[in-house]
């Protein structure tokens, strides 16, 4: 099994290198956050370990392209809708987002959050929704895993045998998972002809 490798890497990464700079750097505990707080300032907090920002920093983390305005799919970006955990999240809902997004902020109306419309939005004092959908979870599995897991209830003195939460079985699961489908792919590269891409009327044994 891949996991006592993996679990290894793994720490040895997250001890070695720490957070990524959004983060702030280093290995550290969550934030606490006022669960009654707007949500940008609970998003902040446990998405990126920043507890003190002002609007345009907002706005620019989350410009991923770097163009200068939000996209309807950074918006979705931003809410959480393309982390795993929001593949039940309905069409309906999604689209809800993105209205009620526009309705408060494109005054224009080309369907896009432009930052000068971003900052006559917070200056005006007002905040972004909470759509119910949780803190947005936008990073990768492995930064997900971190931010909200490991640095919870472990830290790098933690040993294999203390991975015993559903989280980090369910997170190795994933990485055994992706290693094997890495190794099935590399044993069809290594093959001169895949036979299970041959159509099956042009196969000897049909």
């Amino acid at each position: 099994m891949a996991f006592r490798r993996l679990f290894g890497l793994w720490a040895i990464s997250a001890s070695t290198f720490g957070l990524v700079a959004a983060h702030g750097g280093g290995h550290q505990k969550p934030l606490e956050v006022d669960p009654n707080a707007p949500w940008a300032t609970r998003h902040m907090a446990e998405e990126h370990h920043i507890d003190n920002f002002d609007p345009g920093a907002f706005f620019q983390l989350h410009d991923f392209d770097d163009d200068g305005q939000w996209h309807e799919h950074e918006i979705l970006k931003t809410y959480g809708m393309d982390d795993p955990s929001a593949k039940d999240v309905p069409q309906d809902k999604r689209d809800n987002i993105i209205n009620e997004i526009m309705r408060l902020m494109d005054t224009n109306g080309n369907r896009l959050i432009e930052k000068e419309e971003w900052l006559a939005f917070t200056d005006a004092g007002k905040e972004l929704p909470d759509f119910g959908l949780g803190p947005g979870h936008h990073w990768d599995m492995e930064m997900e895993y971190e931010i909200h897991h490991w640095e919870r209830y472990h830290d790098e003195n933690t040993k294999e045998e203390d991975l015993i939460h559903p989280e980090d079985i369910e997170h190795f699961r994933m990485h055994d998972e992706l290693e094997d489908e890495a190794d099935r792919v590399a044993a069809l590269d290594k093959m001169a002809i895949v036979a299970d891409n041959i159509p099956r009327k042009f196969r000897k044994d049909s």
